[in-house]
């Protein structure tokens, strides 16, 4: 318990300092990320009236998304562990009556309700420190044959709007690799959701592939982009070895490898591989 306890304040501080990149970016970030989120609310087959639960809803989506859709009959909670993730999104509620947002961990948040119909999760799931623990409490928040819907990335080479920072910094300055554990990509390979999912004590389980392209004027706003949203202890592997997070040589050899995806217009495109779940909780007990 202790170690879990140690990695949910790690990740909340982690959150906590990314949460300024992740609102300055917002907007061209969920352009590219539209595709996951209608793949999550169609898999879920969210429809007016329901009752939604959004787990790790950072600064707000796929909750804003969802509440569009359940209407004013229904009702979106989004859950994220990182206080400032959640006073972003309560921000961006914008007089929308049928979301709340509540700061909290996946298995011991108090929520308002109980008895969700839908659990969304986009890219969250693979941050728990226990993640059948994680889906267990998900499970345990629906009613039967209540679905879950879950969207994780695909393997890094893969998602290189996601993993190309991190790459080219592990390489100059020849940082180990980190530790098997909660991180972006621990869920990138497709069986393992499908495991967890089951071992949780979900049913009916089907995963989709759904590519997303994220887009940016040009190298220069990507490496923006990439640099805002820097964990904060690689950030600081960059002051304390380089003397500064906008280090020319590191950016230089940044700016290199985001070439492979500008296209004629000097634009950078980054098609990124997403994995969405859906399944099906307390099936056998309705049966």
């Amino acid at each position: 318990m202790v170690a879990v306890d140690a990695v949910r304040e790690g990740q909340r501080r982690l959150w906590d300092g990314v949460s300024p990149g992740w609102q300055r970016w917002q907007r061209a970030f969920e352009s590219g990320a539209r595709p996951v989120t209608e793949a999550l609310l169609a898999l879920a087959g969210i429809h007016p009236g329901q009752t939604v639960l959004d787990l790790g809803c950072g600064v707000g989506e796929p909750a804003l998304s969802a509440a569009r859709a359940v209407g004013e009959s229904g009702r979106v909670v989004g859950v994220d562990l990182s206080p400032a993730m959640v006073a972003a999104a309560r921000r961006a509620v914008a007089g929308i009556a049928n979301v709340e947002f509540v700061v909290g961990d996946f298995e011991t948040v108090v929520l308002p309700d109980e008895g969700f119909d839908v659990v969304l999760s986009r890219w969250a799931l693979p941050f728990a420190p226990d993640r059948v623990a994680a889906l267990r409490a998900a499970a345990a928040r629906l009613r039967p044959r209540g679905v879950l819907a879950a969207a994780v990335w695909g393997e890094p080479q893969d998602v290189p709007v996601i993993s190309l920072a991190f790459r080219v910094i592990s390489q100059v300055l020849d940082l180990e690799p980190p530790a098997p554990g909660p991180g972006p990509f621990a869920l990138a390979d497709p069986s393992v959701l499908r495991s967890e999912l089951e071992e949780a004590g979900f049913a009916a389980v089907e995963i989709e592939t759904v590519r997303a392209c994220f887009a940016f004027a040009s190298v220069g706003e990507f490496a923006r982009f990439s640099r805002d949203v820097l964990p904060p202890w690689l950030a600081e592997q960059l002051r304390d070895r380089c003397g500064s997070v906008e280090d020319a040589g590191v950016w230089g050899a940044f700016a290199a490898a985001a070439r492979r995806y500008e296209q004629g217009d000097g634009r950078v495109v980054l098609p990124s591989v997403v994995h969405c779940a859906r399944a099906v909780a307390g099936a056998s007990r309705a049966l």
